[in-house]
Order: C-alpha cells, then structure tokens, then sequence
C-alpha cells in the first residue's frame, strides 16, 4: 500500500450548530479529517472538529483562503442556506465536487428563484422584490395589481425569520412587517408574493438526493403546524406525506425538471411544495442543503438509509452511493419542542395519546434557561420522535398534535 493512501482526505465545513454537528461526526467517523469555520464563538462543532477558525462562511475569499491552507479534498455546507454559495464557490474554484455556484445562489435567494421559475415555465405565484429600506407607500404602490392575501419575507431567509401574512394593503400592516423582514435581511431585498392556494391541506416538505443528475431519495413529509402560534413556522414533519399517488408523480415530475433543469449533481436539499387546487404543485422552496430540526435523522429512521454520510462521501469525491428510497412502511412523526411565550425553561410534559409512541427526546435548553417565544425555526427547544403503528394510527393525532405536548415557561423573567 502506498504512502499516499494512508493519507486522511479533508473535508472543512461551514457551520457548527447543533443541527450540523451530525456531519461533523460523520466525517470523522469515515476517517476524515474536519475543518470547522463558524462565526460563533460558542457553536459546539467546534468541540467536535479536528481544526476550527471562527470566521464569517459567508466571507467567500476567506473561506478559499482557509481551503487552500487546509489542502482540502471536499466542502460541505450541512443544513446552511447561508453558506450554500461559498461552499459552492471555493469547490467550483478549487475544481472540487459541487453544484453550480450560479444555480446555488438561484437556490439561495428568492429574488433570483422566482423570477427562475417563472421564465422558465415554472408553477409559481405572482411576486415582486424590493429594496428592504422601501418604504411601506413604495411597497403598497409596486404591488397594486396583486392580490391578497400576500406574504411579505427577505429573500435569503429561511425557517419563517422574518415572514409575516399581510390580510390587507393598510400602512401600519405593511410597516409592521416590513421592520420583521428587515432584521432577517443580509442582502437587503425582500419580497412579497401572493399567498398559493392549498388543494391538499398541509404543506410538503422533507428532504430529497440527488445522485448523478437525478433524484434517487424522496422523503416527502407532512409540514406541521402550532396552530395556535406562527402559521407559517415549522412546528415537525410526519411521514408518509399523505398525498395520492396520483399527486406523488406530479410533484416528482415538477422537482426532477427543476433539478434538471438547474443541473444540480448531487446532494441532499430540503423541499417544500404546496399542492394547489387541481393538484398543481409549486415548489415553493428547494434549498441546496439537507432540512434542519434533523429531518436527516428522521428520515434515517424511515429508510434506513445515511443521508449525511451519503453526503459526506459524495462531497470528497466518493460516491456513487445508493440512495434509492421512493417510500417504506414506517410511520414517523417530529414534533420541535418550542415554547408560546418567552420566560424561563422548567420541563416538557406529554399527553397520553402521544406519550407511548416517544423513541427519541432531544432537548436543547436546561431548566432555568431563558427562553422566547417560537417565532421562528431558529427558537426551537429541541425535537421529540414518535412511531406509530399505522398511518391511521397517526392520523388520529396529526390534526391536534400540538396539543398533546406542553413545554412548560415560567412566564415574566
């Protein structure tokens, strides 16, 4: 055996949440030596990782930089629409496995994807992008000839930060949500567009691979919602999605032509789409990243298939891996643990009708720790697991599920 091939390849990665520290572990459990950069100075990937730099990911000369120092083999941005471009970048430089940068920073902000889709015969609702320091007589006059309701978000968000509903056109409304979409804004556009119609009644979403140009792994989920917060914030996932199977082929018909259409290669990327009237689906986002509130693990439990080290490998150059998995027979459900007000942390209490399907609790926050109200992906609590034995056994709870579990705040501290 040669001396070069005890050599460990290197991977760096962008981001060391608690959401992406899985990949972290992942490559170091494949051999690989880690190169973490994170801006954070407490993320705990950094516990994890071989070699750490606290720097920007979104600072793309300096992450090339930091590559070519490290003598990188691969470049991952694991559950990051932020840093999705640069990994793109410094691979696309550096002649490293990747997707388009350009079909990348499409992917990445919503003044680029919609427009995308619509020049190119895309289902997609009426939009119209703006400068995020407009003010709410500007916005209100370039919209005239759209109709409400409408929702008005920065375009290089993700997880709900900053997107509100708009009912009517009134100034105060608009303003209100303008500021809201405003402290979510890096690159200080933001967007409105009418609000799509649903035929099926939740919002799909989960992850999907990509392998060799195609779309091998398709984890369609139902998208939960706390009905009594934020609509638009995620709330869990539930598999199987629910959908016919007459919808099923339409959706993956519409997915696999923008994948193609985007020339994406490879990689595990977070999808939702709402089913209009008609069964009509619009993609209304297809993130070039794997979900977060770990749906790679829940869809691990579904499959029995490694997304993240599927990734990992394809990343340093080391697939084709078989990713193969078009639906199974396990029902499982998230529900991301998060709080209705802002106070501090005392416990997790669950309802009997949920509490003996529980596999799996991770919880993020101690008792005493402050807590806000959930507003957005980024204020979640922790996610707890559930299998059921049969998808009517799941939908018996599904449409109260939020219910059933109560994260328990002391209130006014």
């Amino acid at each position: 055996m040669s001396e070069a091939s005890h050599v460990k390849k290197t991977v760096m990665l962008l981001g060391g949440s608690r959401h992406q520290v899985p990949a972290i572990e992942c490559a170091k459990r494949l051999g690989y030596r880690t190169v973490l950069c994170d801006y954070l100075p407490d993320n705990p990937g950094q516990y994890v990782a071989d070699v750490f730099y606290q720097e920007s990911t979104t600072d793309r000369e300096l992450m090339l930089e930091i590559a070519r120092r490290e003598h990188i083999d691969g470049i991952l941005s694991f559950g990051s629409d932020v840093a999705a471009p640069t990994a793109s970048y410094v691979a696309e430089v550096l002649g490293l496995p990747c997707n388009p940068l350009k079909s990348v920073e499409i992917l990445s902000e919503k003044n680029l994807f919609r427009p995308y889709m619509s020049s190119h015969g895309f289902n997609c609702p009426k939009s119209c992008s703006f400068a995020a320091d407009s003010s709410a007589e500007e916005v209100v006059a370039a919209v005239e000839d759209m109709t409400l309701p409408m929702l008005l978000k920065p375009t290089d968000s993700s997880g709900s930060r900053g997107v509100s509903v708009l009912n009517d056109l009134s100034f105060p409304a608009v303003e209100n949500a303008l500021e809201f979409a405003r402290e979510f804004s890096r690159n200080g556009v933001l967007e409105l567009e009418e609000f799509i119609k649903y035929g099926f009644p939740y919002l799909v979403g989960g992850d999907i691979f990509v392998a060799e140009g195609e779309v091998k792994f398709w984890g369609l989920m139902r998208c939960l919602r706390d009905k009594d917060l934020a609509a638009l914030v995620p709330a869990g996932k539930a598999y199987p999605s629910g959908l016919a199977s007459k919808q099923i082929e339409l959706l993956k018909a519409e997915v696999q032509k923008l994948v193609s259409s985007l020339n994406l290669s490879f990689g595990e990327m977070n999808l939702e789409v709402i089913m209009g009237p008609g069964d009509v689906p619009f993609i209304v986002e297809l993130g070039a990243r794997a979900g977060g509130n770990m749906i790679p693990l829940q869809l691990q439990d579904i499959s029995g298939i490694d997304l993240t080290e599927a990734l990992v490998r394809y990343t340093v150059g080391e697939g084709p891996v078989d990713v193969s998995f078009d639906g199974g027979e396990n029902c499982v459900t998230t529900i991301v643990l998060h709080a209705r007000q802002t106070g501090r942390f005392e416990r997790v209490e669950y309802d009997e009708k949920i509490a003996s399907h529980i596999y799996r609790e991770l919880v993020y926050v101690s008792p005493g720790d402050h807590v806000e109200e959930f507003n957005y992906g980024a204020k979640a609590l922790g996610v707890v697991f559930l299998k059921f034995e049969s998808q009517a056994e799941m939908d018996a709870v599904l449409p109260e599920i939020s219910k059933y579990v109560r994260v328990v705040v002391k209130e006014g501290i």
